[in-house]
């Protein structure tokens, strides 16, 4: 049973979803303030937290930005503000997924399988390390190396990595990687690949003018390959 840790200050719509989810089959637990979510996901483990960014304490970026320090559990943050800018905030901050207020429990549940499929399908331990070049992606233990030296990557960059590395040499389109890294199939914005884009490219020792690994075709999307091939 999917365990969610529901992060809500507001009472009405903390029993209202929490009765929701537990009919979805989830087991729920709560908090209402950033601290106590903080304790919780350390504490509990669970697999996805929701996480509303009004909250009495902290705020909900701030608490966003605390728990990717200490934790990789799927975050979905449900948000009053419906601009690309704050979309692309808080995906950058590392959010798996979002949902714009007012929202329905169908809509949340939908999100819910989502990003659980999406996990269960990356820690598969079953897959062999992928090497291109002097790149190795190792994933079952999510680490990533460059010419034998280790590469520290955030949740997203290396979701982003390895999407690429499933299918090198292959042009992936933004679009595409917006729907399998971010579950924004009918929604998104492509700055929000091309940001995660830069900074990967910084981690491994490139850049857009003088690409090693990722080679973008303009008007296309982004394809990743050995040097020289």
């Amino acid at each position: 049973m999917p365990q969610v840790l529901l992060v809500e200050d507001d009472a009405a719509i903390r029993v209202a979803l929490t009765r929701s989810l537990h009919e979805q089959g989830h087991a729920v637990s709560t908090t209402t303030t950033g601290m106590a979510a903080l304790t919780a996901a350390v504490a509990q483990k669970p697999d996805v937290v929701l996480l509303d960014l009004g909250l009495p304490d902290l705020d909900g970026s701030d608490v966003l930005s605390m728990l990717r320090a200490v934790s990789d559990v799927p975050v979905i943050v449900a948000t009053a503000r419906d601009d690309e800018a704050e979309i692309v905030r808080l995906l950058d901050l590392g959010a798996d997924d979002y949902v714009i207020k007012p929202f329905t429990a169908a809509q949340i549940n939908a999100r819910i399988r989502a990003v659980l499929r999406r996990t269960v399908r990356d820690g598969d331990g079953g897959d062999e390390p992928i090497v291109l070049g002097g790149l190795r992606i190792d994933t079952r233990s999510r680490e990533v190396s460059v010419d034998g030296e280790p590469v520290e990557l955030a949740r997203k960059e290396f979701d982003l990595l390895l999407a690429l590395a499933r299918r090198p040499g292959e042009v992936v389109t933004k679009r595409d990687l917006l729907a399998e890294v971010w579950q924004l199939a009918w929604g998104g914005s492509d700055r929000t690949v091309d940001v995660h884009l830069s900074w990967l490219r910084r981690k491994l020792g490139e850049s857009a003018k003088q690409p090693r690994y990722l080679h973008s075709v303009r008007g296309v999307g982004v394809r990743l390959a050995a040097p020289g091939t």
